[in-house]
């Protein structure tokens, strides 16, 4: 099936049933979650659709303790099969020793983010990710399916927004990131993030807006 039929298709249905018709139209799936503030929405859709995906989780060494806290509270609660993936460790610890988040933003995503995913998705048909339109003026333009190299990208949350994510964690009892309460509305690696409402607290005073991995 080609893209724009996919989108046509999908289009028109709810997230839950966006993921039940991804297993029968795509073999290979890969999942990964930044165990983010919204990310209990999609992770609870996915277990009742198939409990036994696999869940990559980008460890770049640099996120909070809260997000570590949260991503093991979430693995308890819904029983996931989660799977680290990690950045070289020659190359993780030269952005330490260097600080390159400071110098060269693109280039710390891209060692610790971009390279390590690059790595696995070859080995994949389509990816998941739970992008939402309104997060981001790049992210306003997206369907529920995008082409981005060699890989389609599936966004069953795209017409979503952090009030639907927050309602359905309410309905189904699904504990908030920590830093949710702190005022953190999005986050990432510590040295990059700060108190703000949507994604004003990641990156600032930089032109960055994305980590690369969905650009």
């Amino acid at each position: 099936m080609k893209l724009e039929e996919l989108n046509i298709k999908y289009l028109l249905l709810s997230p839950e049933e966006r993921i039940r018709e991804l297993y029968k139209d795509f073999d290979k799936v890969l999942f990964t979650s930044s165990f983010g503030t919204t990310a209990a929405y999609l992770l609870h859709l996915f277990h009742k659709v198939n409990p036994n995906e696999t869940i990559y989780f980008l460890d770049t060494t640099y996120h909070f303790n809260e997000t570590i806290e949260y991503k093991e509270t979430l693995t308890r609660l819904l029983n996931l099969n989660v799977v680290d993936v990690k950045p070289e460790d020659w190359k993780n610890n030269f952005t330490q020793k260097d600080k390159t988040w400071n110098t060269d933003p693109d280039l710390c995503c891209s060692i610790n983010k971009v390279e390590p995913i690059d790595k696995i998705k070859v080995n994949y048909d389509v990816w998941v990710s739970g992008l939402m339109s309104a997060q981001s003026v790049h992210r306003q333009n997206l369907k529920v399916f995008e082409q981005k190299d060699d890989i389609i990208k599936f966004y069953p949350l795209i017409d979503q927004n952090e009030a639907n994510a927050k309602d359905h964690m309410k309905a189904n009892a699904l504990p908030q990131h920590p830093l949710l309460s702190q005022g953190y509305s999005s986050v990432g690696c510590f040295h990059c993030t700060v108190a703000g409402k949507g994604r004003s607290g990641r990156w600032v005073n930089k032109s960055k807006t994305e980590c690369g991995l969905h650009l």
